[in-house]
């Protein structure tokens, strides 16, 4: 594996990471009753956003990986891997 290849699955890590840590900070405000219902309307706006914005960051990642070429280092074994790896590391 690559640079490129660690730079993407980190950064993707990472957003899913924020989002996760959004939807459960709303998540928990949400739940006090303290709150007026447009507010609590507004976070549910903006989890389904997040979520839509989680699988839109889920699916980038998988064409990304794909159009770089890395698919072959998800199925190979042995030797196979071994060729594959060294394939994508001479580009």
């Amino acid at each position: 594996m690559n640079l490129l290849f660690w730079g993407l699955t980190i950064s993707v890590v990472g957003k899913v990471l924020l989002v996760i840590g959004i939807l459960k900070a709303h998540g928990q405000i949400s739940h006090e009753h303290r709150i007026d219902a447009k507010v609590l309307k507004t976070f549910q706006t903006e989890k389904w956003l997040s979520l839509a914005g989680l699988f839109l960051i889920v699916v980038g990642y998988a064409l990304e990986i794909y159009f770089y070429g890395f698919t072959p280092l998800l199925t190979c074994a042995g030797a196979d891997c071994a060729g594959a790896a060294a394939g994508i590391l001479t580009n």
